[in-house]
């Protein structure tokens, strides 16, 4: 049996209206990935300051091997 889920109905009706959603469902999954993502972003801002670059790498001819 799928477990209830109690959302805050108004918060949900204005994230349809904003997105521009046409169900309940897509603007819920929408707003998770959008979650998920902004996350994800974050954790990255955790690694300043803790990888150390090679000085004399060079991007230019990485760039040209493709």
């Amino acid at each position: 049996m799928p477990a209830s889920l109690k959302l805050d109905d108004k918060m949900v009706e204005e994230a349809v209206k904003l997105g521009n959603f046409k169900t309940k469902q897509e603007a819920l999954n929408a707003a998770l990935a959008e979650f998920v993502q902004r996350r994800n972003r974050l954790r990255i801002l955790e690694l300043a300051g803790k990888i150390e670059f090679d000085p004399n790498w060079d991007y230019k001819k990485m760039r040209s091997k493709r």
